[in-house]
């Protein structure tokens, strides 16, 4: 009987502590979950307010006209500018009161994890930026590269503007990383040597195997300067009218005739223009 009576009277002790606990619990559940839904409707209202003053300023318009919409739209985001910050501060502020509901229910571990979240985030911000105005920068190098290159007479001008971009973008990706307190020592130095051994193998085939062929683009380059289709030239010994000057050859029509030169002979030779 005793230890039945001893195992009732444990029981009992374990229960009442359970409904004292329970007890003390429940005005800190009941304040945490009213602060939380206090904090989700001021978070939809500063949404709201974030994405109404987009629109009444004509702010995304002008981010379009920029080319930010653009960006965001090859990163994946489809949604305006306005739109994704208005979000990403509607969640951001749900989380600041999610930490103080947390915190005043006693739940420190999830406390300090969003703490520490936030305390990450402006590192998070920089790098989100620096990726958003390194994409907009290698579309804007690689349509001057490409555009550059097509006015120089370059057949491979896309494929030229695109190697440009996708540099850039490399370059300010790792930069990125670097910004998040990522350790990129080890890619770094694998890039270094690729880059080194990229540029030292470029200037060999143009110094040596290719060295024919940059004559002739560079002297084609300057002849589209100076020369006009359709004008009357001697060439190389020939002469005739002036069809076209492409990369690597000068065409000369001559009763009929298309006589094709290489370009180099405008570096070689005397040119005669009527």
């Amino acid at each position: 009987m005793e230890s039945v009576f001893g195992f009732t009277e444990a029981l009992l002790s374990i229960v009442e502590r359970l409904v004292d606990g329970f007890a003390a619990l429940l005005p800190r559940a009941l304040t945490a979950l009213i602060v939380i839904l206090i904090g989700v409707l001021i978070a939809k209202i500063i949404e709201k307010a974030l994405a109404t003053g987009f629109e009444k300023l004509k702010i995304d318009a002008l981010l379009e006209k920029a080319g930010v919409t653009e960006t965001l739209e090859k990163l994946g985001l489809r949604e305006p500018p306005g739109k994704l910050l208005s979000r990403a501060v509607y969640f951001l502020l749900v989380m600041l009161f999610i930490q103080s509901a947390t915190q005043a229910v006693g739940l420190l571990v999830i406390s300090d994890a969003i703490g520490s979240f936030f305390a990450y985030l402006p590192n998070l911000v920089a790098a989100c930026l620096i990726m958003l105005f390194g994409f907009m920068l290698a579309r804007f190098a690689g349509k001057t590269v490409t555009r550059s290159a097509e006015e120089s007479g370059m057949d491979q001008a896309g494929i030229l503007g695109r190697i440009v971009s996708s540099m850039i973008v490399f370059v300010v990706a790792i930069i990125a990383i670097t910004q998040l307190k990522i350790d990129v020592e080890m890619v770094k130095s694998v890039v270094l040597v690729l880059l080194a051994g990229g540029t030292l193998a470029v200037a060999l085939s143009f110094g040596l195997g290719t060295r024919e062929v940059s004559r002739n683009i560079v002297a084609g380059f300057y002849a589209r300067k100076l020369f006009q289709i359709g004008e009357v030239v001697e060439v190389g010994g020939e002469r005739g009218v002036l069809t076209a000057i492409t990369p690597m050859q000068t065409l000369v029509e001559r009763e009929g005739q298309v006589i094709a030169i290489p370009n180099r002979v405008f570096l070689d030779e005397v040119t005669k223009q009527d």
